[in-house]
C-alpha cells in the first residue's frame, strides 16, 4: 500500500469549537505545493440564522504577510460569486453539519480565514476549517 499522507500538508485555519463571535485569523502559507483546498467543517447552527443573525466567511490573501486583501471570485473554485471576500454565508437555519470545500487558485504565499459573526448569536455554532495542500514541493512532509 502506497502512503499518500507524505503527499499532502493539512494546515488548520480556523480551530475546532463552537463560537458566538469572530474567530481571530491565523496566516497559513499556501505556496508550499501545487494546490490548496479549503475545507469548511459547519456543525448545527447554534441560533436560526437570517440576514441579520448570519456568519459570513471571509477569506484574504497576500503575497507578504502583511497587507491582506479580500480574495476574488477568480481566486476561489466552488464558491461562486464573491463579494467582500466572503466565500460562504450561514444565512438560514443550518440543522444539520456539513462540509464545504473550496479551491484556492489565487497565487498568493499567505491565506486567513474570518468567521465573521453579525447581529445577536445567544448561542455558539461548532465549526473550524483547513487547508490541505497536495503536492509538496519539498518531499518528505
Amino acid at each position: 500500500m502506497i502512503d499518500k499522507s507524505k503527499d499532502m500538508i493539512v494546515t488548520e485555519l480556523v480551530p475546532a469549537a463552537a463560537y458566538s463571535a469572530d474567530n481571530t485569523p491565523a496566516a497559513v502559507e499556501v505556496s508550499e505545493a501545487r494546490d490548496a483546498t479549503i475545507l469548511l467543517f459547519l456543525g448545527i447552527g447554534g441560533i436560526t440564522f437570517s440576514t441579520t443573525n448570519k456568519v459570513e466567511f471571509v477569506l484574504t490573501h497576500s503575497s507578504d504577510g502583511a497587507d491582506y486583501t479580500n480574495v476574488e471570485t477568480r481566486d476561489v473554485v466552488g464558491a461562486g460569486e464573491i463579494t467582500s471576500g466572503i466565500i460562504c454565508s450561514l444565512k438560514e437555519a443550518h440543522a444539520a453539519a456539513e462540509v464545504k470545500k473550496y479551491g484556492y487558485v489565487g497565487g498568493k504565499k499567505y491565506i486567513k480565514l474570518l468567521a465573521k459573526f453579525s447581529g445577536t448569536h445567544g448561542t455558539a455554532t461548532p465549526l473550524s476549517a483547513v487547508v490541505v495542500q497536495c503536492e509538496p514541493y519539498k518531499r518528505p512532509v
